[in-house]
């Protein structure tokens, strides 16, 4: 039987490497990136899901300006949640599966280690408001839907994509010859795109539903995390520690975001990929979507 997946937030960083994973193991892949169609509009969503017959729809669309949601929470809401209350109501109506993600900010960060799925949410600001009532939605009109939540997400696709991603913002910040600040008193789970995208595919194949966590491979300051990438990159620029004191933003955000991934490793998926090893299959990767653009 044909296997058939629809995917939103196909243009993105994400979404480009569940294309492409989706399509080596064989499923007819039909992707929407933001132009093609927009996820807010539930008359065109409805259409789409109802044209198309897939099986699976993943949602890897997202509004994650998490500073510039203080200003515009309707946009962070609309795009977040409302969105995905259009996903589960067309999954509802065509019976296909929902994978949708979240992210680490639906934690407030006072927990100090990594969080479990049976933690407490506790959204500090207006993104991460969004994303929590998109969990809600995705449970509320699903029986099983999938939610995977992820922290940092980073793959070789940012470096095509409008906002990137940290490393290429390392790099870019590198190039100018300046001092480099970063924030050593925050605390995530940086999530490799490819890695998230091959676990994925891994759990929809399995038929699984619920909600799972799934952060990189151990938790990294953000200072720390971008020593790593100059060191893969071979770069040597001055990179000097800061704390939210000094850094401060229109948002809040968790101190310590870092997710737990023991509910995931105990279903039978494959544990993710130390930070390290990522960060050197993404600058491989990197080099070849560079030069194969």
């Amino acid at each position: 039987m044909q296997r058939k997946v629809l995917i939103f937030g196909g243009g993105g960083q994400l979404g480009v490497e569940l294309c492409r994973e989706f399509e080596q193991r064989r499923w007819t892949v039909q992707r929407f990136d933001r132009q093609s169609l927009d996820v807010t509009d539930a008359t065109r969503v409805e259409r789409a899901v109802a044209g198309a017959e897939p099986q699976v729809i993943v949602n890897s669309a997202a509004y994650n300006q998490v500073d510039i949601a203080e200003s515009e929470p309707l946009a962070a809401y609309q795009a977040n949640a409302l969105a995905v209350r259009n996903l589960a109501m067309a999954c509802r109506q065509s019976g296909a599966q929902l994978v949708h993600y979240s992210t680490d900010y639906v934690f407030d960060g006072t927990k100090g280690s990594p969080y479990l799925e049976t933690d407490l949410p506790h959204p500090l600001g207006a993104y991460a408001v969004s994303k929590l009532a998109g969990e809600l939605y995705a449970q509320a009109y699903l029986a099983n839907p999938l939610v995977i939540r992820v922290s940092g997400v980073y793959g070789p696709g940012g470096r095509f994509t409008p906002r990137g991603n940290f490393v290429e913002l390392m790099l870019r910040l590198a190039g100018t010859g300046n001092p480099i600040r970063v924030v050593q008193d925050h605390v995530a789970s940086p999530t490799y795109a490819p890695a998230i995208a091959s676990r994925t595919a891994d759990m929809v194949e399995k038929g699984m539903g619920g909600l799972y966590h799934m952060g990189g491979g151990e938790p990294i300051s953000w200072y720390e995390y971008a020593k790593q990438i100059f060191q893969t990159a071979g770069l040597s620029p001055s990179l000097q520690p800061t704390d939210e004191r000094e850094y401060r933003t229109a948002a809040r955000r968790p101190k310590f975001s870092a997710l737990s991934n023991k509910k995931l490793e105990a279903v039978g998926i494959a544990p993710m990929p130390p930070i390290a090893e990522a960060l050197r299959d993404y600058f491989e990767k990197r080099n070849h979507v560079t030069a194969h653009r």
